[in-house]
């Protein structure tokens, strides 16, 4: 047999042994090198999710009740934030790990197998910036979700205002945020549609109580009986769990015309202020009866 013939034939087993060995099995380990980098990443993720759930207030902190209920409304509401915080953070980052593997191994196999990627690439950039262009509202709500997520603006369980909409936060997502206002109505909210978002829930609330009394009344009598009042409810062993703060009558607040305003202002946990100022309305009126003060 000639060199000539021997040629094509060695060519040609040379050719199959690619095919048959070579490219799979650089397929396969591509693949199993993605998997084992996606269960490390993860693994990193799960682990740094952890220990933020598991994060506590400083020690120098928690030495003081009182301190760290008025920094971090309370050890346990503190943690969660953080735990659902993290939480949601954590399923985000493996989820973009995922697909920029994803991504990585595709193109990397259609290179192992013979395939122009170079035209495919800029095909993938045309049309990526064809959809951003055709679908900019989601990317804006992707984008404010994310943001939304990183800056802690609120959380499932917060009361929050959005305008249109007010509420309790019952799920948040990157694309919108789901919340119940009182009369029971679900609200959708697209993220990039929030302008602003008020939060009553977050670290602490304040309950503000507004007394009208007549013209004819004493007012600095009845700025000690409010003093009582608060300095009661301050100290019941019911209601002092809610209290972060030595509660204020800040004094005349206006002038209506047919009364005298004074304001009585409360430092609360957070979602209990209209709690405990229900709870000083029924207070007030009773020791406003025994004592004679006329409500107008």
């Amino acid at each position: 047999m000639t060199a000539a013939q021997d040629t094509p034939e060695r060519f040609s087993g040379e050719w199959w042994g690619d095919v048959l060995l070579g490219n799979p099995l650089k397929l396969i380990g591509l693949v199993l090198l993605a998997l084992i980098t996606r269960y490390l990443l993860h693994r990193v993720v799960d682990r740094l999710v952890a220990r933020a759930t598991r994060a506590e207030p400083p020690e120098r902190l928690l030495g003081s009740r009182r301190v760290a209920k008025v920094v971090f409304g309370g050890t346990g509401v503190y943690s969660e934030r953080r735990a659902l915080r993290a939480t949601t953070l954590g399923s985000l980052l493996k989820s973009i790990v995922t697909a920029v593997i994803g991504v990585i191994v595709v193109v990397m196999a259609l290179d192992i197998l013979g395939y122009p990627v170079g035209p495919l690439l800029a095909s993938a950039g045309i049309a990526g910036i064809a959809l951003g262009f055709g679908a900019q509202n989601l990317v804006k709500d992707f984008l404010s979700g994310i943001f939304m997520l990183l800056e802690d603006q609120y959380g499932v369980g917060d009361v929050i205002d959005m305008g249109e909409a007010m509420g309790t936060v019952e799920a948040v997502g990157l694309r919108v945020t789901r919340l119940r206002s009182v009369d029971g109505t679900v609200w959708y909210v697209r993220n990039g549609e929030v302008i602003r978002v008020g939060n009553s829930s977050y670290g602490w609330s304040r309950a503000l109580l507004d007394v009208r009394v007549a013209y004819d009344e004493d007012i600095e009598r009845v700025r000690a009986l409010l003093e009582s009042v608060v300095a009661e409810l301050a100290a019941d062993p019911e209601w002092e769990q809610f209290v972060l703060e030595e509660p204020e009558v800040w004094g005349v607040e206006s002038l209506a015309a047919d009364s005298v305003v004074l304001r009585v202002v409360v430092k609360t946990e957070p979602l209990q202020q209209w709690k405990v100022a229900r709870e000083l309305r029924e207070r007030i009126k009773r020791v406003f009866d025994a004592e004679g003060v006329e409500i107008p």
